[in-house]
């Protein structure tokens, strides 16, 4: 159910991605195996552009590599919540992983309800969609000469201002968000390519790493102070409730 919101952002995604990728000349087959075998939407358009553009496969090979860079940061940032899953567990979550399931799993452990199980089922959710709306796009794509035209092309942006808004509750993620949507503006204007995504995911997690570890050195002190603060209530108890004179004498 958490996921069934963001049907409405993949959806007509999928269906624009099909028509790109008809229009490009790839055929009904290799359209639908790639939403199947890759199942990674920034990916697939980017390779389809790159294809209708008469790029090689090395290039598209290389710049979708690049693209997908930030899945080493999505994954980093969930590795210490499986911990206790086997290479196998862990090897299918990251195979199906995608930034919507992503963003609804790692909040619901940041509220301390997340589990393995419903990380998979936010993978499983968005891979039957995924393909689902490509097969309409391949079906439909004549009748959708111009997704644009109906405003199809802003419904995934605003998906992940409300996956963002969520998490943008716990103030230490707010500064590395500003820098994220910093670098990626900054980068979009000055870089080549795609080479912003990578640029704002590095900074931002460096950021995010840093504040990290400043709350986590700051718990630490707080707790140490707590525990000496204790201790020494502890022992001045116990000296005002000594008797320093021997036997108790006058």
């Amino acid at each position: 159910m958490a996921m069934l919101p963001l049907w409405l952002g993949a959806a007509p995604f999928g269906v624009i991605y099909a028509v790109s990728a008809l229009a490009a000349g790839l055929s009904p087959a290799q359209t639908l195996a790639m939403s199947l075998l890759v199942f990674a939407g920034a990916s697939q358009f980017t390779a389809v552009g790159m294809l209708a553009a008469g790029a090689g496969p090395l290039a598209v090979a290389v710049t979708t590599l690049i693209l997908n860079a930030r899945h080493l940061l999505m994954a980093a940032s969930l590795a210490p919540h499986l911990r206790g899953l086997g290479p196998w567990g862990r090897l299918l979550l990251a195979a199906q992983l995608t930034d919507e399931s992503y963003a609804v799993g790692i909040g619901r452990y940041i509220e301390g309800r997340g589990t393995p199980a419903f990380l998979a089922g936010c993978n499983l959710s968005l891979y039957t969609v995924w393909p689902l709306s490509t097969m309409v796009g391949i079906l439909l794509g004549r009748a959708i000469p111009d997704p644009a035209a109906y405003g199809l092309d802003l419904v995934f942006p605003l998906t992940f201002v409300g996956l963002l808004v969520p998490l943008l509750k716990v103030r230490a993620n707010r500064p590395v968000a500003l820098v994220a949507g910093a670098l990626t503006v900054g980068g979009a204007l000055l870089l080549p390519g795609s080479w912003y995504v990578l640029l704002a995911g590095v900074g931002a997690s460096g950021v995010g790493a840093w504040i990290g570890g400043r709350l986590e050195h700051e718990g630490r002190e707080r707790s140490a102070n707590s525990t000496n603060a204790k201790g020494a209530n502890s022992a001045n108890g116990k000296g005002a409730g000594d008797d320093p004179t021997p036997g108790g004498a006058p």
